[in-house]
């Protein structure tokens, strides 16, 4: 049953808020295509969560996979209803690609929506205000770690990086009040990276962590807990999909960072232009 179909069978079992949604995409299908969930419910005059909750309901995993699937009923009516190549055949390449795109943006749709304005805005006035940033990552988690950590040093905001938890235990024994902690752990359940942050708290400092949208003891330790959404049913694609909204989501903070405070985009601006120098013959 394609998606347009699916929209008319089940209209009349939908809510008030539903069915404007439904009648929109039936009437405007050949524009979903330019819509994005905040611009759909910006036409409507409801909430993004509105729109998310409407394509679940229907059986999609998200937003973008709604569009895609409406994309391919129009290319079926459009070529007589002939043959389209199916996105989740294992050996075309140009299938898997989109149908990657596609998981991408849904785990990256769904983590902006799971962190309000509210947190995000905390996370930005702890690490602005901050005296000293220790950022801790192991494993997989230090490659994020490690490159936040730069960017934050390119800000000109004094930071504190390791993967080690015996030196990171030592770095923080002087921290204080005002100090973060930021801590990334995919899974959120390491013990030796949950006692390092009940350590740092105990020193006055705020614990920011960055765990997977899931029940945790790290993120339960949290003064401020980033989520991540990531869900497939193969493994190695849902640790692409963690990897991909994790990178959205903290350059997202990088840019508010830059941009939110003139002093730091110039000290930005001197450090890109020192590193330039360094690297020229």
């Amino acid at each position: 049953m394609s998606a347009l179909v699916k929209i008319r069978s089940e209209r009349d079992q939908m809510s008030a808020v539903e069915r404007r949604i439904a009648d929109f995409i039936l009437e405007n299908a050949q524009l979903l295509r330019d819509y994005s969930s905040q611009q759909l419910a910006n036409a409507l005059g409801i909430s993004q969560s509105s729109v998310v909750k409407f394509t679940q309901k229907l059986g999609f995993k998200g937003y973008p996979d709604l569009k895609y699937s409406v994309g391919e009923a129009i290319a079926r009516a459009d070529n007589g209803d002939a043959a389209v190549v199916s996105r989740h055949v294992a050996d075309d390449a140009a299938a898997q690609a989109s149908s990657l795109w596609r998981r991408k943006s849904e785990a990256e749709e769904a983590t902006r929506l799971i962190n309000p304005p509210e947190t995000l805005q905390a996370v930005l006035g702890a690490l602005a205000d901050a005296g000293k940033v220790f950022v801790i990552g192991v494993g997989e988690d230090d490659i994020y770690a490690r490159g936040f950590a730069l960017k934050l040093s390119m800000l000109g905001m004094t930071t504190v990086q390791s993967f080690d938890i015996t030196r990171m235990t030592v770095s923080i024994s002087g921290a204080g009040a005002g100090d973060v902690l930021l801590v990334f752990s995919e899974h959120g359940n390491h013990p030796a990276l949950c006692k390092v942050g009940r350590f740092f708290r105990e020193q006055g400092g705020r614990l920011l962590t960055v765990t997977r949208h899931t029940s945790n003891p790290l993120r339960a330790l949290a003064n401020i807990a980033l989520l991540v959404s990531a869900h497939d049913d193969r493994p190695y694609i849902q640790s692409l999909l963690y990897q991909s909204a994790l990178q959205q989501l903290l350059d997202g903070i990088f840019i508010q960072l830059c941009e939110g405070d003139e002093q730091r985009h110039a000290q930005l601006i001197a450090n890109l232009e020192r590193m330039q120098l360094l690297l020229e013959p």
